[in-house]
């Protein structure tokens, strides 16, 4: 580890991304599990199902970040006691429509650790965002262009 007068080595700086990215991820999780209670509790049927199971992957999948993050040495960010939603959630069309916006948030935040310069967090990363992706077009009934970047459109 460096002192603060002394200035960090290229292989310190790539751990130090490669675990921001992972934070990143990790704090995406944390809302994702929050956000499908929310889904889930204003869904119904097949929909309130469906919920449940991405709702479970997503507490797989923080765990599995919680697991590499303290690999790495490092304290895994801790989910927050509440979360602001993206817009009001007042019923099940509201409810899909957040759904598809926390596996956007999910998508999103696995591109950032394939920005990231250490190979195998990048693979991962390619292979983490495959699963948010393809359930937020379950949750919208259509794809995107880019599955995790922000859309310019105001119509989006």
């Amino acid at each position: 580890m460096t002192t603060p007068k002394e200035k960090a080595t290229p292989k310190e700086k790539e751990r130090a991304a490669g675990i921001a990215a992972l934070q990143g991820a990790l704090a995406a999780e944390h809302a994702a599990v929050y956000g499908y209670g929310v889904v889930g509790a204003l869904t119904t049927g097949a929909s309130r199902s469906r919920a449940q199971a991405d709702w479970l992957a997503h507490q797989e999948a923080r765990d599995s970040l919680e697991q590499m993050l303290v690999k790495l040495g490092a304290t895994p960010v801790a989910a927050s006691p509440a979360y602001q939603l993206p817009f009001p959630v007042t019923g099940e069309a509201s409810a899909v429509r957040l759904a598809a916006a926390l596996e956007d948030g999910v998508t999103q935040a696995y591109l950032g650790l394939v920005a990231v310069t250490e190979r195998t967090l990048r693979s991962f990363g390619a292979q983490a965002m495959q699963a948010p992706a393809i359930r937020s077009v379950a949750w919208r009934g259509t794809t995107v262009a880019f599955p995790g970047m922000p859309t310019t459109s105001a119509n989006a």
